[in-house]
């Protein structure tokens, strides 16, 4: 299979790939033989994906998506317990699976998961930790870690337990039960439910919506609501984003397009 350099990574052409179109930009999984299994390597490319687009302060909304008929199918359980990539204890070590989910977590732009089919294991995780999931009835998911004999790691449990409601994180990780999408949908694990020929067209109108907001407001309520979800609230921080909305070139903005009722047209400043 051909490669490519990738930072201090030689990667497969089937790893992640990131594309960026103007305020949006689309984080891909693309290997639908493997159901989009994640391989230790990719960790670190999903990693550096995320700081490509924290640092593009043009993009606005990452949206993660896959190939073929499953979502994703978790990380390479052969892997697990893994610390380092291969190639002897000189090679550079590889971002913990817990890590590369809290970074994309804690990434800048909102985050949308477009999911066209089966989400399982640590990918179930991955999902949760983005703030918009768009489903469609092909959708199902399980998490075995019990199953597996592995204890997961914290912020996991905290997103599962924040999102969903103690009860059901206690359902789906100690009993390891699949569950559908209506189910999905109705525990909170999916934002919304479509039809499959409606999924796309879905996460374009709402990049737009989103897309057209005040990136102030917008990028720092996403990321305070997620900071108050684990009881990780920064009080200081978030008294200065407050206070950098209102002193900011977008509110005026804002105001001005309400009074003159058009649409505003917001420059993040």
């Amino acid at each position: 299979m051909t490669s490519l350099c990738f930072g201090s990574w030689v990667i497969e052409m089937s790893a992640p790939t990131l594309s960026i179109n103007g305020a949006c930009a689309t984080l891909t999984l693309q290997r639908p033989e493997q159901a989009n299994r994640l391989e230790p390597e990719d960790l670190a490319v999903v990693c550096e994906h995320i700081d490509a687009v924290n640092s593009n302060a043009e993009v606005c909304v990452l949206r993660l998506q896959s190939t073929g008929r499953y979502f994703c199918s978790g990380f390479d359980i052969g892997s697990i317990g893994n610390g380092s990539r291969s190639g002897g204890p000189a090679a550079a070590p590889i971002p913990s699976f817990d890590e590369m989910v809290n970074r994309l977590e804690d990434a800048r732009p909102v985050t949308i998961a477009v999911l066209q089919g089966g989400v399982y294991g640590g990918a179930t995780d991955l999902v949760l930790a983005c703030d918009f999931r768009l489903g469609t009835a092909e959708v199902d998911m399980f998490m075995p870690a019990a199953r597996l004999g592995l204890h997961f790691y914290r912020r996991g449990l905290e997103r599962y337990v924040s999102r969903l409601g103690l009860d059901q994180a206690k359902r789906l990780f100690l009993t390891a039960e699949r569950i559908g999408a209506d189910e999905m949908k109705a525990i909170g694990f999916l934002t919304e439910l479509l039809p499959a020929d409606g999924l796309l067209a879905r996460a374009e109108i709402l990049t737009a919506t989103l897309c057209s907001h005040a990136p102030l407001a917008v990028l720092g309520m996403k990321k305070h609501l997620n900071r108050i979800a684990r009881v990780a609230l920064d009080a200081d921080e978030l008294q200065r984003d407050i206070t950098s909305t209102l002193q900011s070139q977008d509110l005026r903005e804002g105001r001005a397009a309400w009074a003159a009722k058009r649409a505003p047209v917001f420059k993040g400043q």
